[in-house]
């Protein structure tokens, strides 16, 4: 994949992380009203669950798509002089 494709979908993956991560705060549901369960949990705490899940999977899809420098290829060897 080009570099330049690289980093779009590398930036569109943080927007969606960045956007999960405001879809996971509960302040979308009435006060007050009677929470419906799911999986034993109160809906809004599962919701946050598979928010924070989804931000996990795209990070670490965000970071395969990013290049990181060999430090150690820029460096001589300590042994030499």
């Amino acid at each position: 994949m080009r570099v330049g494709v690289r980093r779009r979908v590398r930036a569109i993956l943080l927007g969606a992380v960045g956007v999960l991560y405001l879809f996971s705060i509960p302040w979308y549901r009435t006060p007050g009203s009677e929470a419906p369960s799911a999986f034993g949990l109160p809906s809004w705490v599962a919701v946050a669950l598979g928010c924070y899940l989804a931000v996990a999977v795209l990070n670490a899809a965000a970071w395969l798509l990013t290049d990181v420098p060999d430090e150690s290829a820029d460096e001589p060897d300590a042994g030499e002089s």
